[in-house]
This record gives C-alpha cells, structure tokens and sequence, in this order.
C-alpha cells in the first residue's frame, strides 16, 4: 500500500536527517532548528506506521493465537536487535527497543473495538506524562543488568523513545486505517488541528514561559501538530486526481519498503565512523551525503532493483511471515 509506505519512507528519511546532524554542527540558527522539527516527527510517525501495519495484519483474519505470536516473536526481535545496535558505539539513540515493545504491547489492543480503542488511546495519551515522571524515579533501574535497562527505557525511561509516549500514535495509526485513507471530515479536522497542535508549545514557552520537555503534554502536543500534518499531505497527493502526485510519492514509498535495513545500515556507519574519529567538531559533508543522500538513494535503488530489504526479509523468514525477494 502506498500510504504507509510513504509514511514509513518519510519517517526513515527524518531520521537519518536527524542522526547526521553531528556531521554539520556548524549550521545557521534556521537550520538547527528545521533538523530538530524533523527529529521530532520521526518516531511518533513511526509508531503511526507501524499501527497501521499491524491493523492490516489483524484484517488477514490468519486467527488470533498465531497473530499474537508472529507480532510479539518480531517485538521481542526488535527489542534485541535494538539492544545490540546500541552496543556498537554510535551517537545514534537508538529507538528499536520502544518500538519492538509497541509490537509486544500494542498489537493485542487491536482487538478492541474502535470506540473503546479510541477511549484507550485517549486515556494512554492523558495518562503519559504523570507514568514518565513516575517512572523517571526508579533509579534502582540503572543498577540492573544492560537487558533491564534497554527495556525499562523503551518503556518508559528512555530520553528520546518510550512506549509510553509512541502507544497513542500506535492505535492512532490502527484507527486510521479502520476509517481508511479518505478526503473527509476526519482528514480536513487533522488538518485543522496540525497547526494549532505544533504552535501551541511555542505559544506556551513565549508567552507563559512554559517550556516543553521530552515526554510531557507540550511535547506530545508538538509532535501531533508534526505526525498529522504529515499524514494530511501523503493522503492529499496519494489521493489526488492528478496521478502525477502519486508518482512524486514512489521513490518515498521505495525507502518505506527498506526501512529496517537502512536503519540498521546506517546506525552501523556512524558506529564505524564514531569509533575512529570521534564525535565531529566542525563539518563533515562527506559524512552528513553518506548518511542522507546516500542511504536514500541506496534504498531506493534496493527497493527498485532487488525488491525486499534484507533485514526485512529474515525478519519474516523467522517471525513465520515469509517475505519474496521480488514483489513483482
């Protein structure tokens, strides 16, 4: 499908954008602070994806116990995948490990009615920022083994990812594709909503010198404004008479399909790169077009050329949900 695909590609593109931002500390104010915004919508958008991923799955009706277990099998994949990326030494936040959880976690919400998993994703929403501060009191944690650790901060410890902050964007994104991706009322409200959602922090911190932090309402807040926009304009031009639109959308779509792969690529790359010479104190345009221009043309060259990613394709292989080469 189109859509998530693209959605997915977006959300891969803002982060390698993100994690090659060490490569140019050197930039203009502006340009900080546009990486940063694109930072930001990198993982809700993610969590967005992945709901719609996983309601799609539950609408093969393949029987409940075998969803269940192929969905956790390839959480708990992710979660270790996760854990063993953030051992190699990058500068990269590594954000497998809440996602993984989300599979773990989230997919068996999908059960749920949509009434009721809207009342559950609201309540999940309302409820983030007391749980994180709550959370962020258990330093008995940081006493534990690495495992306990990994997976308490993809809970809900984490200084960039946690669950607990991706779970409403998760059955968000189940939601929408149980209404389908359509121009109507819901569409024109997200439109409605994105740019109050993502002023309405800077308002908060201009004028009642309230300031966002990671996890809490404001934060939250900033990152609807960011996800629903992006969502309102991938629906716009995949929807749009003039297929023109659609077709601007297919090199997207292309880094969608190979997303893992290229995440786990170039986390790989800036490991080696951090590990010989250190964390960048001036520019360096040869990492920063390695990271971005050359992980996306690489991706969509694969995704073109080759077909499926290779992480990709060994995650379906030993999650039982086998994946062809070729799509075509």
């Amino acid at each position: 499908m189109l859509i998530p695909d693209v959605l997915r590609g977006v959300a891969i593109l803002a982060m390698l954008i993100s994690h090659a931002g060490p490569f140019v500390p050197d930039l203009p104010r502006v340009l900080l602070y546009m990486q940063g915004t694109i930072n930001d919508v990198a993982s809700p958008l993610f969590a967005l994806v992945m709901g719609i991923s996983a309601q799609l799955v539950w609408n093969r009706r393949a029987g409940i116990r075998r969803t269940l277990l192929q969905q956790s099998w390839r959480g708990v994949i992710l979660v270790a995948l996760g854990i063993w990326t953030a051992t190699w030494g990058s500068w990269v936040a590594i954000v497998l490990q809440a996602l993984g959880l989300l599979l773990v976690l989230g997919v068996p919400l999908l059960l749920l009615g949509t009434r009721t998993l809207i009342v559950v994703a609201a309540a999940i929403a309302l409820l983030s920022q007391p749980l994180v501060a709550l959370a962020r009191g258990a330093l008995w944690v940081y006493t534990q083994p690495l495992i306990v650790q990994e997976i308490a901060n993809g809970l809900a410890l984490g200084r960039s990812y946690r669950l607990i902050n991706l779970l409403p964007f998760f059955l968000l994104g189940a939601l929408l594709l149980r209404h389908g991706f359509r121009r109507d009322r819901v569409l024109w409200t997200m439109a409605a909503v994105a740019p109050v959602a993502f002023l309405g922090p800077l308002v908060m911190e201009k004028f009642f010198t309230v300031k966002a932090q990671s996890g809490d309402y404001l934060d939250t807040l900033h990152d609807v404004g960011l996800v629903f926009a992006v969502y309102v304009v991938v629906v716009l031009m995949a929807t749009a008479r003039n297929s023109v639109f659609a077709r601007a959308l297919g090199p997207i779509g292309a880094w969608g399909q190979v997303a893992l792969s290229l995440y786990v690529l170039h986390v790989g790359l800036i490991a080696i790169w951090a590990r010989v010479n250190g964390f960048p104190d001036e520019n360096v345009l040869l990492g920063w077009i390695v990271i971005v221009p050359g992980m996306a043309l690489l991706g969509w060259a694969w995704a073109r050329f080759v077909g499926t990613g290779p992480i990709e394709w060994v995650l379906g292989l030993v999650t039982g949900r086998p994946k062809r080469w070729r799509r075509h």
